[in-house]
């Protein structure tokens, strides 16, 4: 049923997989719930139907960041019904989704990932030497994970890299020269992996890299450093972040290193980032110190 929309969100918006993915993954479920068996009939479907199935999902436990995600797949749906002439008009114009819950990004410590503490972690082998340039590469760049497994050999330049982000917009980031080290050390091992792919990382078996081995190791190294219930690829983007602020970084910089669209949503790790210095001031300021 959605064939030619999802070739639409890959051709012509140029979305990434995961997105596309998501998206059908939204739009079979809204089909489930209304019953629907071909395109003509979401003519039929009003803007209350809509609001009963944010209902139904809230009240399946359903939290709503992940209910306005579905929104959002169903408005875009609804944009290209429009636009194909398949629909007069849209239900979605008089939906609003539920407000998103607001949650602290949760990071790692400075101390928990100190290079005398990751490195060894890591064999020397092309999979060692692979999986420590990924750990790297998050926390050191704030990559998204489908950022990284979109790195190419070109997009390495230098003391820098090219991202491809959300939207198809290209962003440039700067890396240390310790981080330069170690890719020219891993592009030795890699030389030795027979592969066409032009991607940067690469599985053992020279095709590239998929999400779920990319978020299980990544949960597995960060298992042996953090205590953190959450250990994944983006809590290394959310530690980059805070690192960063912390250590003085501007919002507009950051913004731009992480790809943002709009400042309100760099602005979140500022709230980290003041917990830090409400701390500095407690422990150092004479009469910083809380009495009970």
């Amino acid at each position: 049923m959605f064939d030619k929309f999802i070739s639409y969100l890959q051709f012509e918006k140029r979305y990434s997989e995961h997105t596309v993915l998501a998206y059908g993954q939204d739009l079979n479920a809204f089909v489930e719930f209304a019953e629907v068996k071909k395109i003509s009939e979401f003519a039929d479907l009003s803007s209350a139907f809509i609001r009963s199935w944010i209902v139904y999902l809230i009240e399946g436990g359903m939290k709503n960041k992940s209910v306005n995600r579905k929104l959002a797949s169903l408005r875009t749906f609804y944009k290209w019904l429009r636009k194909e002439g398949l629909v007069d008009r849209s239900p979605m114009t008089k939906v609003q989704g539920p407000k998103n819950e607001k949650h602290l990004p949760v990071f790692a410590k400075e101390s928990e990932l100190l290079p005398s503490k990751i490195e060894e972690l890591f064999s020397d082998d092309y999979s060692g030497k692979r999986d420590a340039l990924m750990l790297e590469l998050f926390y050191q760049t704030g990559i998204r994970l489908s950022e990284l497994i979109g790195l190419t050999l070109k997009d390495i330049q230098g003391n820098q890299i090219k991202v491809l982000g959300k939207r198809n917009k290209e962003r440039i980031i700067p890396i240390s020269d310790d981080l330069v080290q170690q890719i020219q050390e891993y592009l030795e091992l890699r030389k030795e992996i027979s592969s066409k792919c032009e991607n940067l990382l690469l599985l053992d078996s020279g095709n590239k890299l998929y999400p779920t081995f990319a978020y299980r190791k990544i949960n597995y190294y960060l298992g042996k450093v953090t205590s953190l219930d959450k250990k994944s690829p983006h809590i290394l983007r959310h530690t980059f972040a805070t690192h960063m602020l912390n250590r003085g970084t501007g919002l507009e910089t950051l913004k731009d290193l992480l790809g943002h669209a709009n400042l309100s949503a760099t602005q979140v790790y500022t709230h980290n980032s003041f917990a830090q210095l409400n701390s500095i001031y407690s422990q150092a300021h004479p009469r910083g110190h809380k009495t009970s």
